[in-house]
């Protein structure tokens, strides 16, 4: 028999629906249906002036939202042949890690919710309101900080401000060590996720899988490694597993938490060291070409490309999100589980539909 699962459903937070074939309590097969929340976001880039954009794209998610307005800053930048100050690209990445930070810590609270660890799900939401305070801190804003420009950053932080930046990333270190041994260590949540949605690097890789879904294969892909941004100055290593199921990519996850910290303690130093301009003013509008550029959301590789013929308005904005590029992974991962199993291992892969259906 066929049985709907979603939009709406006790352990979802995203609107995903999906018809699920099933034969007892075991799924046979799944058909994806979207659309629920589709905004046009696409359309109605090409309706606004190129510099409005950057506020349009950073609304495609909040929870990753800075680094869609990088992604965007980039491919105009490229189109543009702005060169951005080192300063303003350090910034750009103290930003981005501290969205990737709130944004796995938002996945760990929601996936030990739907495991029934209530006390850890408050607990890991308490620590993501520190990394809140840091935004809100630095960029007047919790959630969409709106600091990315077309040349730069709207903002710059003097040596105060990167202290208290530092003094609270001590407390955020500090606090995150019980949460992760729980994760690693309790028995309940490895028996809930040991073996759910296990899927090959091979398999991962020829279903175009990416983020934290392809690297608990094993395989050591990050887009972060091209060094866009202030990147290629710092030590990033991706963070991989080989298990390859949903517990290899909670791993990787917490693993990347611990990464972003240290990111962001080779970046306050530079900081510290480097005075300069944050912003190149940009005064022209783009010619006629295209450019695309890449970069690592918490899900995974996030593309933007951009089209322009000449004049304030572009002929084409296109994002292609992780999300969309996880969806078949996960259709490969459900059948064979038992449907009480679906909602854990649908929440595995970290869905934003928002994202999805911008």
């Amino acid at each position: 028999m066929v049985i709907p699962f979603g939009p709406q459903h006790p352990s979802l937070v995203e609107p995903i629906h999906m018809q699920l074939e099933v034969e007892g309590d075991t799924v046979l097969g799944v058909r994806p249906a979207f659309g629920f929340v589709h905004r046009g976001l696409e359309k109605l880039a090409e309706k606004r002036d190129w510099r409005q954009n950057v506020y349009l794209v950073e609304r495609t998610c909040g929870i990753c939202s800075f680094i869609h307005s990088l992604g965007y800053c980039l491919a105009l930048e490229d189109l543009l042949g702005v060169e951005v100050p080192p300063r303003a690209d350090l910034l750009r990445v103290m930003w981005g890690e501290l969205h990737r930070i709130q944004s796995h810590y938002l996945w760990l609270g929601l996936l030990a919710d739907a495991v029934g660890f209530e006390s850890l799900f408050m607990q890991t939401w308490r620590n993501r309101e520190r990394v809140l305070d840091l935004n809100e801190l630095t960029a007047g804003n919790r959630i969409v900080v709106s600091m990315c420009r077309v040349g730069g950053t709207a903002r710059d932080l003097d040596a105060e401000m990167l202290d208290r930046v530092e003094a609270t990333l001590d407390a955020a270190e500090s606090e995150f060590g019980p949460v992760e041994h729980t994760f690693r260590e309790d028995g309940g949540i490895a028996r809930r996720l040991v073996g759910l949605g296990r899927i090959t690097r091979e398999e991962a890789l020829g279903l175009g899988a990416v983020g934290p879904v392809l690297r608990a294969t094993g395989e050591a892909s990050d887009s972060r490694l091209l060094g866009y941004a202030g990147y290629g100055r710092l030590q990033v290593a991706p963070v991989t597993q080989a298990g390859g199921d949903a517990y290899a990519r909670l791993l990787v996850r917490l693993g990347e938490i611990r990464q972003s910290m240290a990111l962001l303690r080779q970046v306050l130093p530079l900081l510290r060291q480097e005075p300069g301009e944050t912003l190149v003013p940009v005064r022209k509008d783009p010619t006629a070409g295209e450019a695309l550029s890449r970069v690592e959301q918490p899900r995974g590789e996030l593309i933007y490309y951009v089209r322009a013929t000449g004049g304030k308005l572009l002929d084409r904005v296109r994002i292609r999100t992780p999300t969309f590029a996880n969806l078949p992974a996960l259709v490969h991962m459900v059948p064979g589980n038992e449907i009480g199993q679906v909602p854990a291992l649908v929440l595995s892969i970290d869905p934003c539909v928002s994202c999805t259906e911008r």
